[in-house]
Formats: structure tokens, sequence, C-alpha cells
């Protein structure tokens, strides 16, 4: 006689508990607090504690002052708008994947837009939010002179902004202390000259970005200011400042130029507003073969970077990590609580770090993925005010 084939379920049993504590509040229709789900469901307390905390975070379930759970109408999915500043930058790239992969830990919908490094492209793109009408929109974009045109038309559509890096008009601000991170940049170059030559130097650089504005700007600021703290001998006018517009190839042209139309001078310490200007100035002392007489430090950490600063034989002595993981979780969280009407403050400041050729030896590394593992942990808990706009 022919066995009879048992139908495999494909079930998931944590769905399924979930289902059932879903269908226990739609049934009873009265505020339950844990012990009563727990008692009426016989699912683990483990299990329902942390059902409960899903839903509420997923806005499915509201939590009462007095601890109870209740389920609510079911809001529609948040949407973001997520302008990046050019696709095709390694620090835009490693940006657009942690803020991609908080929003969806967190189940918003995320339209993500380049801005392409075009200011025209910029006002484009925050028109489009306003015709997807989105919940919130954050802003990548570096054009200082842009901003206000930016905001203003995401302002008049009511729609709540968070410039990231570049402060923008009624927004609230996300990214790096500019200044404190260029000190910390500064403060390396003058370890190393005095270090590696001594104190003495004959020239000493900022490679600026001036079309982000003064905010960005004050990276290099704070760098010199640190050099010339460190190394009160450097005669001011031994210091020089040049425009790379934070790109690889600008920058190495303009150094180029620079080494054209000077060329006393041997020991050289260079603040770069970005990696990506560092790189081009490497690019630049590489093709004259004057490498040992550089010392350079960059802003971003970015991969290439880092292998630079790993090889311990590279001009590139160091940059200042942005802690770039962090920035999604963060955001997500930041744009979730403006949301629900809590007040935020106006500028939040991610952390940095100086890293070298030591600290990549040391801790650094595994330091780069603890970070971001923390981060997605760390997602915004339930609701305190009242959730979404309609």
């Amino acid at each position: 006689m022919p066995k009879t084939k048992i139908k495999r379920l494909y079930l998931i049993p944590i769905l399924s508990k979930a289902l059932d504590v879903i269908e226990l509040l739609d049934r009873d229709q009265t505020a339950q607090s844990l012990e009563d789900v727990y008692q009426k469901t016989n699912i683990s307390k483990t299990s329902i504690y942390r059902i409960l905390k899903t839903l509420v975070h997923r806005g499915y379930v509201a939590r009462t002052q007095n601890g109870l759970y209740r389920l609510v109408s079911r809001p529609r999915r948040l949407h973001f708008g997520f302008a990046v500043q050019s696709a095709d930058l390694p620090f835009s790239i490693a940006l657009s994947q942690t803020v991609a992969a908080a929003a969806a830990a967190s189940g918003v919908e995320l339209t993500i837009l380049d801005n392409k490094f075009d200011p025209d492209t910029a006002v484009r793109n925050a028109e489009e939010f306003v015709a997807r009408r989105v919940d919130l929109v954050l802003e990548f974009q570096v054009e200082e002179a842009m901003a206000p045109r930016v905001a203003h038309i995401l302002k008049k559509a009511d729609i709540p902004l968070i410039a990231i890096d570049v402060p923008h008009p009624n927004a609230t601000y996300f990214g790096v202390d500019n200044f404190e991170a260029g000190y910390e940049a500064g403060t390396l170059l003058a370890q190393h000259a005095q270090r590696a030559w001594g104190g003495k130097v004959d020239r000493v650089l900022g490679v600026g970005f001036a079309e982000a504005g003064s905010f960005v700007q004050s990276r290099i600021t704070g760098a010199l200011d640190a050099i010339r703290e460190r190394l009160p001998a450097v005669p001011q006018d031994c210091y020089f400042q040049i425009e790379g517009r934070g790109m690889r190839e600008a920058s190495k042209t303009a150094m180029l130029e620079f080494l054209n139309t000077h060329r006393g001078g041997k020991r050289t310490l260079v603040a770069a507003a970005t990696d990506s200007s560092a790189l081009g100035v490497l690019d630049a002392i590489h093709k004259r073969g004057q490498e040992q007489n550089f010392a350079i430090a960059g802003q971003d950490c970015i991969p290439e970077v880092v292998e630079q600063i790993r090889s311990g034989s590279s001009p590139l002595i160091g940059s200042v990590w942005h802690m770039t993981e962090t920035y999604g979780p963060r955001l997500i969280q930041l744009a979730i609580t403006l949301l629900r009407g809590i007040a935020v403050p106006p500028y939040n400041y991610v952390q940095h770090r100086a890293i070298t050729y030591e600290t990549l030896a040391t801790d650094a590394e595994p330091l780069f993925k603890l970070q971001a593992k923390n981060c997605l942990k760390n997602l915004p808990e339930e609701p305190k005010a009242s959730p979404h706009r309609s």
C-alpha cells in the first residue's frame, strides 16, 4: 500500500505568533498589558515583548502612558526623499548604502535622487520630491549658494528638511563638526612634522571646498589653526590655500598649478577638505616625483585613502573618519523623531576620529564594522506623539 504523502507547510513561526498578537488585540478592542497578552496567547514572554516592541515601532500598535498596548489604525508607510551629492563620489556611495539599509530596517520607503554635484539638478530634485509628496527630505547638496532655493521649495510644500553636512535655511543640520574635524587633521600633520622633520616645515597648504560654503571650509581653518599652535615657528607667509572643489581631478589640477608657481620649499603639509581632494594632491605630487617632501591629511576615510594610510609608506598619512556607517541609522531615527512632533536639536553632530597607520594597525578596522552593527540596533523606539502627517 503506498505511503500517504504528507503536505509540507512552509510557515514562519515567529510571524504566526505576531499575527496571533495582532488578532488578539483586534478581537478584544481594549488596551492590554504584556501579561494579558502572554496569558491569552501562551507565547513566551520574551517573544511577546519583542513582538510588541516591533509592532509599536512599525506603527501597528500604540503604547499608552500606563504601559498598555492597543491596536491602532495602520498609518500609511513613511516615504522619505534622499538627494545624494553625487553617485560617482565614494563618500556619497557609502552614505547612500547606510541610509538605504537603515530605511529598509525601519520600514521606510526611500526615493533616492542624484544631485550630480550640480545645483540646477538639486533644484529639480527638490521639485520632484514635492511632486511625489514625500514626508521628509534628506538633502546632501553641497552648493551653499543654492541651499536657500532648495530649502524654499520644500518649505512651501510643508516638507521637513534635514541637511547633511551643509546647512540649509529652516532645516535641521546633521553631519560633522567641521572645524573640530579639521583641527584633528591639522594636529595629525603637525605631529608628523615634529616626528619626521624635527618640526621644520617649508609650506603649509589647505585644499579647500569654497562652493560648499564657510561651514565646510572651516575644516581648512581648523587644520591651519592646529598647525599654527603646534608649529609656531612656521612663518605666516608660508601658509597657502588652493581650491579643490572637493574633487580628485580638480584638486590634482590645482595642485599642479601651485607646484608650477611655487617652486621654493620642500617639506609641505597639506590639509584637504575631502579625501577625494587628498587623492588629487597625491596624484599631482606623484606625477612630479615629490612624494618624499609631502604629508597629506584628508577627511572621510574612504577605502582608497585607508589603503594608502595602511601601507605606511604613502605621503597620505591620515584622514578623519566621520563614521559614515552611523549616518544612516541616525538620520532615519532623527527623521522619524521629527515627524512624531518631538523637538530635536538644530545641529546634530556625528562623532569623528583621526585614523593613522598606527590606529589601523590596532583597533580601527574592527571598530568600523562594530560601529555599523551597533547603529543598526539603535533604531527608534515607539512613538511618543502623533506619528504621521496626513
